[in-house]
């Protein structure tokens, strides 16, 4: 068996190179693909999230099975659970979520926007279960 030759291409993405789509992972999200996934044949992905609609329920407790991911507030803030506390992530602020990390984004600004980063490029999502309470989002 011979094994898959690595991809390590160069990459160079403008703004109006790829599109705001509306089918990520979150619905209430529109995301940006910044061609990290294809430059490195799926071992990373680069996309920018940010907010199309109000927050209702969140994300939902989850897990995401991953090797490494981080996420770069750009514009605006989001308020995560990570376990037990409550973050305000800001922009500026950068987050290393370790793998499985259980967390819950609930609120966010209109203006949110962030950059996430991800290895490998087709990570999981896993819902879990948890007793900690979280806090209601506030209207725009």
């Amino acid at each position: 068996m011979l094994d898959k030759p690595i991809v390590n291409t160069f990459s160079h993405v403008k703004p109006g190179d790829t599109p705001w789509v509306g089918d990520g992972l979150r619905s209430f999200f529109e995301y940006r693909d910044l061609g990290v996934a294809d430059a490195t044949g799926g071992r990373v992905i680069a996309q920018l999230a940010r907010a199309k609609e109000a927050p209702e329920k969140g994300t939902g407790w989850h897990q995401h099975v991953a090797d490494f991911h981080i996420v770069i507030m750009l514009k605006g803030w989001a308020k995560f659970m990570y376990e037990d506390k409550e973050h305000l992530v800001s922009a500026g602020d950068c987050v290393h979520q370790r793998p499985g990390i259980t967390h819950f984004l609930f609120d966010y600004s209109p203006d949110m926007e962030y950059l996430e980063v991800v290895g490998p490029a087709d990570f999981k999502t896993v819902e879990v279960e948890s007793s900690v309470p979280v806090p209601e989002p506030h209207s725009w």
